[in-house]
């Protein structure tokens, strides 16, 4: 069981660190608290879906269109919807949450309440430390170690992440350096939606596809967000693979895990903001900026 533990943790970790990288750093950059970010990445699963399906296309190519179409999609939210009333952060919420609900609506009348599959990129499995393991698993795990580690070079080593960084730390200093600040929003609007569309298309062959899907990544981003500190990036690190690990084991220990992942997952999260209100790096990471 604690092979099968680790094994599970590091994927479901990997996506949700992929999940929760994008949605702090439009906190961080904007301000903004997206609640439709993982319906982007439901949007990207449904996509790639109908591209295989409907339209017959290869699976890899599928997944490379969905990938660009829903980074699309999200900077024109971004651009039409959420920018405009970025300075009031209620709104923001019900806009956002407005997003969310009108994709899952539109997924119910292409779909209905039906749920869907798509075939593996790569077939067979293989043992690690004698729990077996599908290729399948492993490309997923090994895609989203690649994308983060290629997100946090992005953000440490160009000069695109120094804008990036130096705008999520003072806008108005930063415009003031010659930084098009809203340039570099929509640029990070880009990246964020980018990684959720691409968390979306490495679990699209490994979960069912639904209309609701988006909701339970949804709670677990907000709580790894939170636990982490807001707008910290390596604090979205810690706390998905925290909360990763926490939702594999009660999966595994418990006969009636599945239903009590959600909870645990919460619980743990504010136990620690009980302890520390700013997450585990809240203070850390306003230092770094």
């Amino acid at each position: 069981m604690l092979e099968s533990i680790i094994i599970d943790g590091l994927i479901i970790s990997g996506v949700y660190a992929l999940l929760a990288v994008g949605f702090s750093l439009i906190f961080g950059v904007a301000r903004i608290i997206n609640l439709a970010h993982t319906a982007f990445y439901m949007l990207a699963a449904y996509l790639i879906f109908t591209f295989t399906t409907s339209l017959g296309l290869n699976l890899t190519l599928s997944i490379v269109l969905s990938v660009i179409a829903v980074t699309i999609i999200g900077l024109f939210s971004y651009k039409l919807v959420i920018d405009p009333v970025r300075q009031h952060e209620t709104t923001i919420l019900i806009v956002t949450i407005a997003i969310a609900i009108i994709i899952q609506e539109v997924m119910l009348n292409q779909y209905g309440g039906q749920s869907g599959g798509i075939p593996r990129l790569i077939s067979g499995y293989t043992e690690i430390i004698g729990v077996k393991v599908t290729y399948q698993h492993l490309l997923t795990f090994g895609v989203a170690l690649i994308v983060l580690l290629g997100t946090w070079a992005l953000l440490l080593k160009t000069k695109l992440g120094i804008a990036i960084r130096s705008t999520a730390q003072d806008r108005e200093v930063a415009n003031l350096t010659g930084i098009n600040v809203a340039r570099i929003g929509m640029i990070t609007m880009g990246i964020a939606v980018g990684l959720a569309a691409i968390a979306g298309a490495l679990v699209a062959p490994l979960y069912t596809l639904q209309p609701h899907m988006w909701m339970h990544p949804l709670v677990m981003v907000l709580a790894v967000v939170v636990l982490g500190g807001l707008g910290s990036i390596k604090g979205s690190l810690v706390g998905a693979f925290i909360l990763g690990f926490a939702e594999t084991s009660v999966v595994f220990g418990y006969s009636e895990g599945a239903f009590l992942k959600g909870a645990v997952a919460l619980t743990i999260m504010l136990i620690v903001i009980l302890i520390r209100p700013q997450g585990l790096f809240g203070v850390a990471f306003e230092e770094e900026r």
